[in-house]
């Protein structure tokens, strides 16, 4: 069993919805059939893809079918958290009840026994200091602290010493690793690896914090940063 992560999906498979992608760039060119390529030939049914956030540009749920269809038939189960551009993100309970093969994460863990590692997962939110932060922020930041807080005491409670793999849509802190109230909380709590989305472009990309800091590995797994391949986070052949 293998953990993949890949974030930004930016899927609009619904007729109704007009959003290509290649007017952001190169890297977005075809991307959802180099996606398809790439996901169908490295990741199995046995495997956990993680999707932190912005898998459809749908404003409402009726809408995002056609994408979470797309999503549905691709291998593995798939874990999918909320983004900035998730609008059409409805009832937790509801959303999971839908697939057999995709579980929606907030507030919440999924444990994979067979690996002893957990996965919280939330948005998060434009953290104080970074450049997309007002003090309109402040009570939507603080919620978001308390989602992951949630999850990973779950976490804790359901397994006790098991690796703990953290998903957030925007990045944690920058580049330069500074402490934020989401990283200081992930090192409280043991948190082996983070992975997140949200950043694009290649100005865009360095703005993240990236590599090790203070026990935690930061990921950015965007589309557009991957190249359209998921990226494999752990293996438990290694």
């Amino acid at each position: 069993m293998k953990i993949f992560s890949i974030a930004d999906l930016h899927l609009s498979f619904n007729e109704n919805i007009d959003k290509p992608m290649d007017i952001f760039g190169t890297g977005w060119n075809m991307h959802t059939d180099r996606l398809k390529a790439a996901w169908t030939e490295l990741v199995s049914d046995e495997d956990i893809v993680v999707i932190p956030g912005d898998s459809s540009w749908a404003m409402k749920l009726d809408e995002a079918i056609a994408d979470l269809d797309w999503i549905h038939e691709l291998p593995g189960t798939k874990l999918i958290s909320k983004g900035n551009h998730d609008l059409w993100w409805g009832r937790i309970n509801y959303l999971n009840s839908l697939y057999d093969d995709i579980i929606f994460l907030q507030n919440e863990c999924y444990y994979i026994e067979s690996m002893n590692t957990v996965i919280c997962a939330t948005r998060g939110w434009p953290y104080p200091g970074s450049d997309e932060y007002t003090d309109h922020d402040e009570k939507i930041y603080s919620r978001e602290l308390l989602r992951l807080r949630m999850g990973l005491d779950a976490a804790k409670e359901k397994a006790p010493g098991a690796e703990i793999i953290v998903a957030l849509h925007y990045p944690p802190s920058g580049s330069d690793g500074h402490e934020t109230e989401f990283t200081s909380m992930m090192e409280s709590y043991g948190v082996k690896t983070c992975v997140y989305g949200h950043l694009h472009g290649a100005v865009a990309f360095g703005k993240g914090i990236k590599g090790q800091y203070r026990g935690v590995e930061y990921k950015l797994v965007s589309l557009d940063y991957l190249g359209g391949i998921p990226k494999l986070i752990k293996d438990d052949a290694c």
